[in-house]
């Protein structure tokens, strides 16, 4: 089962929001808050709130616990650009690319590891004559 989440426009290039992203992928729901409330990005708050949307969604529409949930996948798509320009001398200018990004975020549940036991192996006998 996965419960998801969507941070759409976001004004931020999303190569500054990987960085943000990456280091809370395959994370406990309770660690990666952490790791979050820690980083000096200003990625962090938007993430943060994204994180606790997905929670409220797992609690509210699937009845689960925060402690079985992990963060399965957070990708960071680019949006659209905006296009600006940046006046210079002699009458020119240069283009400005203001990027925004789309985070998509995916949690999993932690079911309960099961320890496989092993069964006995049968070894053929061998005959001997």
């Amino acid at each position: 089962m996965n419960i998801t989440a969507k941070l759409n426009d976001y004004r931020q290039s999303p190569r500054k929001v990987r960085l943000v992203a990456g280091l809370i992928r395959g994370k406990k729901v309770e660690q990666a808050i952490d790791i979050l409330t820690v980083t000096v990005k200003r990625a962090s708050d938007p993430v943060i709130d994204l994180l606790k949307s997905a929670i409220a969604n797992a609690k509210n529409n699937f009845s689960l616990n925060a402690e079985d949930l992990f963060v399965k996948a957070l990708t960071v798509d680019n949006g659209a650009i905006l296009y600006r320009r940046m006046p210079k001398a002699r009458g020119m200018a240069t283009p400005i690319r203001k990027r925004v990004s789309h985070l998509s975020l995916i949690l999993g549940v932690k079911e309960a590891e099961v320890k496989k036991v092993k069964a006995p192996s049968k070894k053929s006998a061998v005959n001997k004559k």
